[in-house]
């Protein structure tokens, strides 16, 4: 149930707590704006290797430092504005907002891992059987051998093709993609214990789909109530107790745990998710998948993709610490 913004504030009003409401929607915003420019200089410093960080704008790092050095407190102050101008909006309506924009980039991840998944497959396919040259020509070939070539130029445009599908589309598909492991891995056994077939790429391909399967969908599961809570009190709590307990725990346990994934993934050119990514980093097992380096940035979509979600599942644990109505079930249908 989504209230207006209206409906919010006359709520709040009402409950005489409108300074939790603004102190945890400052909160929110100005968590993900300062997510919003973190993606952003890091995309900016490791795709430039000239550009500065911002930690050198008092070394002398020049204008394009201080730029970046800026960009935290001005995208503070635009999250500030934001909430300032929107008095209205409740907590649950920025929370659906949230929740809905982050299930596009989750369908996004998904489409893109369907269709690199496959792709890279094929090719790999063709290159083991030496039939890859016959397809494609000598040079394209030679090139598709090359993880710095069939990585921006066969993965990056399916992955833009995966965003483009999931405008359109409306489903998130993880059933979808739990079928396609499973094909996978039918066929492994199939063609390993009948045609006594089998190629590294095969492997590839089942974690590759299980590691997006497993890692994109926690989000979604944070979104539908879907984990499990191990838990001795909380069954019995109130819902507003409840509320301030999600509250709390999302702030302490899963923000900053997606905060520490990004900044130390991110840490350096040799951190475990920029050095993957810049370098393209493939396997060795021969003529398998060229899809290592998107694996290591499944870390970071799973850090970015939870984030937003935690950030939304706060706003909709707020609202029931403030006794909204329109909250969703919290009953520990899932506890263990």
């Amino acid at each position: 149930m989504t209230l207006s913004g209206e409906e919010g504030r006359r709520i709040g009003k009402a409950g005489g707590n409108d300074g939790l409401d603004v102190a945890a929607r400052l909160f929110g915003w100005v968590n993900l704006a300062m997510l919003a420019v973190f993606l952003a200089e890091i995309w900016l410093i490791y795709g430039a290797p000239e550009m500065p960080g911002p930690a050198q704008a008092l070394a002398g790092g020049g204008a394009a430092a201080w730029v970046m050095l800026l960009a935290w407190p001005a995208a503070a102050l635009a999250a500030a504005f934001w909430v300032v101008r929107t008095p209205l909006r409740g907590l649950r309506e920025d929370c659906d907002d949230i929740a809905a924009f982050n299930a596009f980039l989750i369908r996004g991840c998904f489409f893109a891992v369907l269709y690199v998944g496959i792709a890279d497959a094929a090719i790999s396919f063709l290159r083991v059987e030496g039939l890859l040259e016959q397809v494609v020509g000598a040079d394209l070939a030679s090139d598709l051998g090359r993880s710095h070539f069939r990585g921006p130029n066969v993965h990056l445009p399916l992955v833009a093709l995966g965003f483009a599908t999931a405008f359109f589309s409306r489903t998130l598909g993880f059933t979808w993609l739990a079928l396609l492991i499973v094909a996978a891995e039918l066929l492994i056994v199939i063609t390993r214990f009948i045609f006594s077939y089998e190629q590294a790429f095969m492997g590839d391909l089942v974690r590759f789909w299980y590691a997006a399967l497993f890692l994109f969908a926690s989000a979604h599961t944070l979104m539908e109530e879907g984990h499990v809570r191990v838990d001795v009190f909380y069954a019995g709590f109130r819902p507003r107790t409840k509320g301030m307990v999600n509250a709390v725990g999302t702030v302490l346990l899963g923000m900053v745990l997606c905060w520490t994934v990004l900044i130390i993934g991110f840490a350096g050119r040799s951190a475990i998710i920029t050095g993957a990514l810049s370098n393209y980093e493939v396997s060795q097992s021969g003529f398998g998948m060229y899809v290592k380096y998107l694996m290591a940035g499944y870390l970071g979509v799973f850090a970015i993709t939870m984030l937003i979600q935690f950030t939304a599942y706060f706003f909709d644990a707020v609202a029931d610490w403030r006794g909204e109505p329109g909250g969703r079930a919290h009953d520990g249908a899932h506890a263990a």
